[in-house]
């Protein structure tokens, strides 16, 4: 089973325009004065990536920057954990999984295996969710609908809590 769902509010809208910080014990960065390709970094050991109010903690980081300054990052862990605060609101948006992806390009992110993604007080799990960080429009798909039938998240799990009415 898969969920689409639509948000009002979208991602930090200023987070985009900022550097992109990285931490790590260990890192290897290749040549910063290519000209003809992507560049790989890897970093590795307690790693943070930072981009305004967005922080991505991980194991392991392999960061690709493409000729225009756009970066992909592969986040791998035991719980790769994201962050991020909506924009205009005292609230942020976080999410878990052994694996994450984000495109710096398209402004999203996507969360591999045992993946959890709250808002407030509202959650979802599954074994894949995809989260424009832009729109807030999240995709979420349960391990049997990937294939994989031995898989941990075999159904999607949402909690959604009762709104105030004077909201």
């Amino acid at each position: 089973m898969s969920l689409l769902c639509v948000q009002s509010a979208i991602a930090e809208r200023a987070d985009r325009k900022k550097p992109v910080h990285l931490e790590a014990d260990r890192a290897t960065v290749e040549d910063v004065n290519r000209k003809e390709s992507t560049r790989v970094s890897i970093f590795t050991g307690n790693v943070i990536l930072t981009q305004g109010t967005m922080r991505i903690k991980a194991d392991k980081v392999i960061m690709k920057e493409d000729l225009n300054g756009f970066k992909q990052a592969t986040a791998i862990g035991d719980l790769v954990s994201f962050r991020q605060k909506r924009d205009g609101l005292d609230e942020y948006v976080e999410g878990w999984s052994e694996r994450a992806e984000y495109d710096s390009k398209t402004d999203k992110i996507e969360l591999f295996r045992q993946a959890r993604l709250k808002r407030g007080t509202d959650e979802v799990q599954g074994d894949y969710i995809s989260y424009d960080m832009n729109t807030e429009f999240f995709k979420v798909i349960s391990s049997k609908e990937r294939g994989d039938v031995a898989g941990p998240d075999k159904r999607v799990r949402i909690t959604i809590q009762p709104k105030n009415k004077s909201e």
